[in-house]
Parts: structure tokens; sequence; C-alpha cells
């Protein structure tokens, strides 16, 4: 399995998941074939940078110009791993 830190990897949604928000609930959430999960913070903004185009590199990149002083090129990429480690990236 690879790590968020790995150079070449580009994360992505595995295919039987969707990043959705609910308007009535004002929550995005990861709708999975059996379950849903409620993201937090910004994780939803992380999760909507994961297309299959941007290397981990290049996620914190366009986080840390969002969100100036953020831990971001800490946090994401153990953020990141722990979603693949779920089997929700690939």
């Amino acid at each position: 399995m690879k790590a968020a830190t790995g150079t070449g990897w580009r994360p992505v949604l595995s295919p039987a998941i969707v990043l959705r928000h609910d308007r009535v609930r004002d929550a995005d959430l990861l709708v999975l074939p059996e379950r849903v999960v409620v993201l937090t913070g910004r994780a939803a903004t992380v999760v909507g940078l994961c297309d299959g185009t941007r290397s981990v590199r290049g996620i914190v990149d366009e986080l840390a110009e969002r969100f100036p002083g953020a831990p971001v090129a800490t946090d994401v990429p153990s953020f990141l791993d722990r979603l693949l480690q779920e089997g929700w990236l690939q």
C-alpha cells in the first residue's frame, strides 16, 4: 500500500465512494456503499482536491496557499494516509 508521503501518489476517491454536501444537515459527507461518514473542519476541502491529478505535494501546496499558517504540511499527508488505510482513497 502506498503512503501519502510517496512522491508519485496522486490520491483519488475509491470508485464506490462519493463526496457529497447534504444541504439539510449542512454537512459534507463521504457516501460509502453501506455507511455515511460526516466530514468535519476542512476535511471536505482536502478530499475535494483528491481528483487523481494532483500529487500529495500539490494538494499540500494548494492548501497552504488557501490557508496560510495552517499546519497542512504535516496534517494533510497523515489525514490522506488514514483515508488510504480505510480504503477510501486509492
